[in-house]
Parts: structure tokens; C-alpha cells; sequence
């Protein structure tokens, strides 16, 4: 699938930072691919934290991106922190 804008919205800006929130059904591995945010180049910004739900038809999953790097076209997050445990109950 391929990143969809209207899925990637403000949780929160202060102090030159900002925290977002990303749903998709997409895997974290795809996510995660640089350039899948390129079409927010203009909005992400090294450091900001993207909180997201990831692969969302399926098995969902999730996490943390880190928004690593922006050239001003290509948009690279780190890979998934995974948020989350195991429910024994």
C-alpha cells in the first residue's frame, strides 16, 4: 500500500517538536522504508515522533517512529519500537 496524509494526524507541538499519530494497514516494515512519508516532507521533522498502529487488517501492531532524517524529498524513519506486551489474562 503507500502512505495515505489524511491516516497521519497532530497529537500534540511544542518547542519545535512534534508528536503524531499514523494509522495503516501497511506492516512497520513497509512504514518504516525511507521515503513511505515523503509526501509530509514539508511537515515531519528530524525528531519528531510518530506514535502508530501498523497493519491494521491483520495482526496490528504498535509503536514509535522516529523520524531519523528529511532532505527536503525523502522522509526516513527508524524502524518500530514496539509498544505493547504479552496479555497472559
Amino acid at each position: 500500500m503507500a502512505f495515505k496524509p489524511q491516516d497521519l494526524s497532530v497529537i500534540g507541538y511544542a518547542n519545535g517538536f512534534t508528536l503524531w499519530h499514523y494509522t495503516t494497514e501497511d506492516a512497520a516494515a513497509a512504514v518504516d522504508t525511507a521515503g513511505y512519508f515523503d509526501a509530509a516532507v514539508d511537515v515531519l521533522r528530524v525528531g519528531d515522533m510518530i506514535l502508530a498502529n501498523v497493519a491494521t487488517g491483520g495482526t496490528m501492531a504498535a509503536g514509535i517512529f522516529l523520524v531519523s532524517s528529511n532532505t527536503g524529498t525523502i522522509v526516513d524513519v527508524d524502524d518500530i519500537t514496539a509498544v505493547g506486551g504479552t496479555d497472559t489474562d
